[in-house]
């Protein structure tokens, strides 16, 4: 069972994932729900009502776009695919991403050092 920590923390970072996984290649609902579970080990397995919300998002922001597709063998896919200023928005998420993962990182160290090394 999940902890309200990490149910916090994933919440926090969706969206930005869901965006990566589009900067790599255009997919529907069910491919990204996929390789979320599987770039994830299963940490990120998520369900339809989770992604579909945060897809709508970020369409509504202009970050991806959306078209019907047809591969011949099933019914139409709505595919999703990144615009140039979902790109733009990507890298700089992955600049925050990395500023607040080492903010996160060295706090410690930081803490530490400030009140001269002593613990509780």
């Amino acid at each position: 069972m999940e902890s309200r920590l990490e149910r916090q923390l994933k919440k926090g970072v969706l969206e930005m994932l869901v965006l990566r996984l589009l900067c790599r290649r255009p997919s529907h609902g069910y491919q990204l729900l996929a390789r979320m579970d599987q770039g994830s080990g299963g940490m990120f397995r998520l369900k339809e009502g989770t992604l579909y919300p945060i897809l709508y998002r970020l369409e509504d922001d202009g970050l991806i776009a959306s078209a019907w597709q047809m591969d011949g063998r099933t019914a139409p896919k709505k595919v999703y695919t990144v615009t140039e200023a979902g790109r733009i928005a990507a890298r700089e998420q992955q600049v925050l991403w990395r500023r607040f993962a080492d903010c996160v990182d060295t706090f410690d160290e930081k803490e530490g050092a400030q009140d001269g090394g002593k613990t509780g």
